[in-house]
């Protein structure tokens, strides 16, 4: 099950539970899972930005990439985050997760890479210290990482390197940015390699406007990114954005720099999908504010689904 450019629909961001002493909670990972299976996501991605990864040791991302993996059990491909300012760990981790059974991996420009020159170079190295059996996402989220990749710089990575079949696309505005990547590609012969989007989804009934193959994110309703994917590649994009719409108050909340995180495990928590919303240290919490204000959006989420005919 590599992860290849044909690699499409929706790929969650897992969340990473904890206990409410911090340390990783195994068997609510167990029950996040079988939530994410149950609302039909084609693929999992474990240790990302939001999925607290920086917040791990070494031997947590090594435990619990391993302990999702075989949760999964090959039922859809698992992609597996190990963005890492040092190559020589980067590649550590990507095999020990190419060796479990991961589909591919995740990477992000490491801070500071202030020129083309510099990202190609890193890239460069980081698919020579992976070798040619280990796909790769590239993740271009300049809002996190404070580095922004051209369209042009992009497409000369995916003529030059074989390894490269997915980009995970959150840069923003990025719409024309998407558009230019599928015309890039096209006009100097490159692969069209697979784009899935990002964002919480924010932005996802127009990046599929625009050549997204699905979307790579968290929200904490993923029957939704399923749901508009899917209608999306039926044709129909009139339905798919009534449906999006009754959910964009709880996607806008989650988008809140900071608070997003704590926002998305409390509705995971109220969903079952988790038994405790705690973030690790140091990390967000809500007020009881917070709580009101999804105890009201909760309730009109359910109230616009029903009038829409549309289970939730």
């Amino acid at each position: 099950m590599k992860l290849g450019i044909d690699a499409k629909g929706v790929f969650i961001i897992s969340a990473t539970p904890f206990t409410d002493t911090g340390q990783i909670d195994y068997a609510s990972a167990d029950g996040l899972v079988e939530f994410y299976l149950e609302r039909g996501v084609t693929g999992m991605t474990i240790l990302g930005m939001m999925g607290e990864a920086p917040k791990l040791s070494d031997a947590e991302s090594l435990a619990f990439m391993s302990h999702m993996i075989e949760r999964v059990g090959g039922r859809v491909p698992v992609v597996v985050g190990v963005s890492n300012p040092g190559i020589t760990n980067l590649a550590s981790l990507s095999h020990a997760a190419m060796d479990k059974g991961a589909a591919g991996v995740m990477v992000a420009p490491m801070r500071g890479l202030a020129t083309e020159e510099r990202i190609y170079s890193y890239f460069a190295q980081v698919f020579e210290a992976l070798g040619p059996d280990v796909p790769v996402c590239f993740q271009d989220y300049p809002l996190s990482t404070g580095v922004s990749i051209s369209v042009d710089l992009f497409t000369r990575l995916v003529l030059e390197f074989d390894q490269l079949v997915m980009l995970k696309h959150e840069d923003w505005p990025g719409l024309n940015k998407l558009s230019a990547v599928r015309k890039s590609g096209q006009e100097r012969g490159a692969r069209r390699v697979s784009v899935l989007c990002g964002n919480g989804g924010i932005f996802l009934p127009e990046e599929m406007t625009r050549g997204a193959d699905g979307a790579m994110t968290g929200f904490a309703f993923p029957e939704m990114l399923v749901d508009v994917v899917r209608l999306s590649n039926a044709g129909d994009s009139a339905r798919a954005s009534d449906i999006f719409d009754a959910y964009l108050p709880l996607v806008r909340l989650e988008q809140q720099p900071g608070a997003g995180l704590a926002i998305r495990k409390e509705v995971l928590r109220r969903r079952g999908a988790l038994s405790n919303a705690t973030t690790r240290a140091p990390g967000p919490k809500l007020s009881a504010e917070d709580h009101k204000d999804l105890d009201r959006l909760l309730a009109r989420l359910d109230t616009r689904l029903k009038e829409l005919g549309h289970g939730s």
